[in-house]
């Protein structure tokens, strides 16, 4: 018998073993796969890899974004609303619940005044959807648009202060503002600080609360120093009116003044509270 005979007769009756097992109902789960090693990655395959695809395959890979048409937006928008809509898992939604919106207050506590009102609002009774309705559509102001109208009443506080006591003190320049704001917090006044400033100047020249507002010159100071003094004083006063408070140089209650180089009519209704500097202050009666 030749070197090879052997396996050869071996391989033989192995195949004819399987074939056996495999007629006496051995099924394919009973056979154990052999682990294929794969093929060396010779260079002429590496080689072929990096062969650019024929032209009628590229299409099925093509990298290019489709265009953006109107029926493209379309498709988009109603994929979004069906992933919305999606409520076929057993997922309970999220409601803004009292529990949940007071939580949220709590861990934004000094870092967002917007909470303020919803705030006040849950302390005093229990909140309700219709009630968060309601202040989003009535009350809620975008920060974007509170850091503005913050920049225009600091602005108007600014002029207010730069025209009516640019020469006076601390104590005096915070005093006007102090009139101001409490103006705001009265019924009797615009609730804002502009609107307290200006009021009536769109009724003529000199017919305004403050001379300066409808004298036809322009609301901005010429004086540099004088008006970057104004500009800290405004900060100073307008934060105070932020957090629902006042300067408290002069009463609450006051809510008018005068130089002291004038005597109005009027001065006479009401009752003097103080003198600072070149100013009078009064209070209603």
């Amino acid at each position: 018998m030749r070197a090879n005979a052997l396996p050869r007769a071996l391989l033989g009756l192995l195949a004819v073993g399987a074939a056996a097992l495999m007629g006496f109902g051995a099924s394919a789960q009973d056979l154990t796969v052999a682990y294929v090693t794969p093929a060396e990655l010779t260079p002429a395959l590496a080689a072929s890899r990096l062969t650019p695809l024929p032209m009628q395959l590229r299409g099925s890979f093509s990298a290019e974004q489709p265009a953006l048409t109107n029926d493209l937006l379309a498709a988009y928008v109603a994929r979004q609303q069906e992933l919305k809509s999606f409520d076929s898992f057993d997922v309970t939604p999220n409601v803004l619940t009292e529990d949940v919106l007071l939580g949220y207050i709590d861990r934004t506590r000094g870092t967002n005044l917007a909470l303020d009102a919803i705030d006040s609002v849950a302390h005093s009774s229990a909140l309700n959807p219709d009630m968060l309705e309601t202040y989003a559509q009535q009350k809620f102001v975008p920060t974007v648009k509170k850091v503005k109208l913050s920049k225009e009443e600091q602005l108007c506080l600014t002029q207010a202060i730069y025209h009516e006591a640019r020469g006076e003190s601390e104590a005096g320049q915070l005093a006007v503002a102090n009139v101001i704001i409490n103006r705001a917090f009265s019924k009797k006044f615009p609730s804002t600080i502009c609107g307290v400033v200006f009021q009536n100047a769109d009724q003529g020249r000199y017919k305004c609360q403050f001379t300066f507002a409808c004298d036809g010159r322009s609301d901005f100071g010429t004086e540099k120093g004088a008006w970057n003094r104004a500009v800290k004083m405004a900060q100073v006063a307008y934060h105070e009116f932020q957090n629902g408070d006042r300067p408290g140089v002069v009463p609450n209650s006051t809510l008018y003044y005068h130089t002291t180089a004038v005597a109005p009519s009027w001065s006479n209704k009401f009752t003097r509270v103080a003198s600072i500097g070149a100013h009078l202050f009064y209070a209603s009666n």
